[in-house]
């Protein structure tokens, strides 16, 4: 049997590499607007502190073995234990990873929680792998990178490839080296065993939470809009529903399998039941199919990018057609496209604030693994909803004092917090 095909990653996209100078890019940008006796301190957010690269090695069903590319990265630990969830994709690489563990620093400080960024990774196409081969990397990946994990260390979540039983798995292997059950070093698992109500749907609901205030700023409402969609896993998903829910329509949807539109609102749980079969988005009943690019063109109140990074450029920029732009994914639109929609008129809500919704009920199933207390969905949700209302609420109001963009105005609150808590440690020795 020929597993090499099988096995092996893509590397037709280091776009990792785009990803952290996409990062790097927002931070030289926010520089000159930061406290400026914290320009001192710039440096630390321009670094990794620890980058972890491991080989995972396992034995395949047929009894041949395989070797993947595991990453953690830890970015900066000022004001916490690491935080930041774990993707499963082909593309993986270091670099992405970096940046992605540098928008967690930001985002964690954005919401007030009491974390720094951390983001992990394996360089494998989840799909490709069985049950048994799939429960066997991620243990394996886990025990090598135990060194760092701990509920007061670094902890881990489900991110793109994984999911609530990805979870289960790494919490298993860790409270078997540590002797005993140790709930809190990972979130985003399933609720019968320390997972928390209201995660699934956290950041879907982050992002309608946000887009419904930003969307009021600009005089208008979520009842009656027009949303489009890019992407449509556990985000994409559940935003969608919720938009529909509060009165939206759908009128464009995009994954990887392609692309649909409907001006009357597309059928959301039509989509999601195909999704689930394994069938093409193309596929659902009563949707038009359309190209890739017309995507980006569609008319729509409000773009959702949740897919990956780097998917909104300037040339996709130019062309659409929205009122706003609210971030789903981490990363989605580059510096390029941040300028063209600028100059547009568009306003774009960064991830950091927009899907800020997981990360915030990672932290309540954190708080109640640690209290052995746990909370009702509506308290989850109502708790959710006041967090990321009053981080949306400093963020637009910064914005409006200082003239900035939204993007710059976050990064203002996230990295002044995270210089501010690096002073005051100070450095040792």
């Amino acid at each position: 049997m020929d597993t090499t095909s099988r096995i092996q990653p893509s590397y037709a996209r280091i776009a990792g590499a785009d990803a952290w100078e996409t990062y790097l890019a927002q931070i030289e940008r926010v520089a000159p607007l930061l406290p400026k006796g914290l320009t001192r301190y710039i440096d630390t957010l321009r670094q990794p502190k620890r980058c972890l690269v491991v080989d995972v090695p396992i034995r395949l069903d047929s009894g041949e073995y395989a070797h993947f590319e595991g990453y953690r990265v830890q970015h900066n630990l000022s004001r916490g234990p690491g935080k930041g969830g774990l993707r499963y994709h082909p593309d993986v690489s270091l670099p992405e990873v970096m940046a992605l563990a540098g928008w967690m620093t930001v985002k964690n400080a954005v919401v007030n929680l009491p974390y720094g960024g951390a983001k992990g990774g394996v360089r494998v196409a989840p799909d490709s792998l069985s049950r048994a081969e799939l429960e066997r990397l991620t243990r394996r990946y886990a025990s090598e990178i135990a060194v760092l994990l701990g509920p007061d260390r670094d902890v881990p979540a489900p991110d793109v490839g994984t999911d609530e039983q990805v979870m289960a798995w790494i919490m298993d292997t860790y409270s078997i080296g540590a002797g005993s059950t140790v709930l809190g070093v990972v979130t985003g698992k399933p609720v019968s065993m320390g997972g928390s109500l209201g995660r699934h749907d956290a950041t879907g609901r982050g992002v309608v939470r946000i887009a419904s205030e930003a969307l009021a700023r600009l005089g208008g409402s979520i009842a009656g809009a027009r949303i489009a969609i890019q992407g449509f896993g556990n985000v994409g998903e559940a935003a969608a529903r919720l938009f529909v829910r509060g009165g939206a329509r759908i009128v464009a949807l995009q994954d990887h399998t392609g692309s649909i539109a409907s001006d009357a609102g597309l059928d959301v749980t039509a989509a999601k039941q195909r999704r689930d079969a394994g069938a093409a988005l193309a596929d659902t009943p009563g949707a038009q199919r359309i190209d890739a690019e017309s995507f980006w063109r569609t008319p729509c109140d409000i773009l959702v990018p949740a897919a990956l990074e780097g998917q909104l450029t300037a040339a996709r920029a130019e062309a659409l057609a929205c009122r706003l732009v609210v971030e789903g994914a981490n990363g989605p639109t580059t510096p390029a496209a941040d300028d063209v929609l600028r100059r547009r008129g568009i306003p774009v809500v960064p991830d950091v604030v927009a899907n800020a919704g997981g990360v915030t009920v990672s932290y309540f199933e954190w708080v109640q693994d640690f209290s052995s207390f746990f909370w009702s969905e509506s308290d989850v949700n109502a708790n959710l909803e006041r967090i990321l209302g009053e981080a949306f609420r400093a963020v637009w109001d910064l914005h409006l004092e200082r003239k900035v963009p939204l993007r710059t105005a976050a990064y203002v609150i996230g990295c002044t917090r995270v210089l501010e808590a690096h002073a005051v440690r100070g450095l040792y020795p």
